[in-house]
């Protein structure tokens, strides 16, 4: 596969199939990932993968504890300005359409939301974690390692999704994957099949066109 096809293919699932993943193919898939760059070659991400048997115990144990943590830093920004705003906006109502589900339904809205405690019904998922002493360079080197394995993951027919959704849950993650308090929690990913005949699989989000985000001198 030719990595702009993969670019153009990747997609956050939001519905797998229950077909597992196996164990040698997710590990495989995280230390290729590490080939990602790093500003000093840090490597500051730390992943803690759940897959099969781990996985099933780790919905079990998500139902025992408290629903929701305070997050340990903001997803969106206060006040977001347009373009962002409106970017995200349109998003939602795209993804919502999917499922025939409509503005004005906040039920079917918070019960499609709630779907990401199970992992939109993945088999697998890693979570990245960062030390706490790492600054925003370094952040951004997690967006790269996990770009790269969400790119290396559609070359070996698997779908992701990226689930910053596990910020507010970030408790009940560490105490079972057992990660130090030093480590903060930044986001977790789906890994599976993606379920060819969930509608919400059919969603595109829009790019802006590129002389919006862009200038060349």
């Amino acid at each position: 596969m030719n990595v702009i096809d993969a670019v153009n293919t990747r997609m956050s699932v939001r519905q797998f199939t229950a077909e597992p993943v196996a164990d040698d193919l997710l590990q495989g898939l995280v230390n290729d990932a590490a080939r990602a760059p790093s500003g000093g070659n840090v490597q500051p991400w730390r992943i803690y993968g759940v897959n099969g048997e781990s996985m099933q115990r780790l919905r079990e144990f998500l139902a025992t504890q408290p629903p929701i943590d305070e997050p340990e830093y903001e997803i969106y920004p206060k006040g977001l300005t347009e373009p962002y705003r409106t970017n995200r906006f349109v998003c939602g109502e795209m993804m919502y359409a999917t499922l025939g589900i409509e503005r004005e339904d906040k039920d079917g809205r918070r019960r499609q939301f709630a779907h990401n405690n199970d992992f939109f019904g993945a088999p697998a998922a890693l979570f990245c974690y960062v030390d706490r002493q790492m600054g925003p360079p370094q952040w951004s080197d997690l967006g790269m390692y996990l770009q790269t394995f969400m790119l290396l993951a559609v070359e070996r027919g698997l779908g992701t999704c990226a689930q910053e959704y596990w910020s507010v849950r970030h408790k009940a993650v560490s105490a079972f994957v057992g990660a130090p308090e030093h480590e903060m929690l930044f986001c977790g990913i789906a890994v599976g099949h993606p379920d060819p005949d969930a509608p919400i699989n059919t969603l595109r989000t829009e790019r802006m066109p590129l002389d919006q985000f862009a200038t060349f001198l």
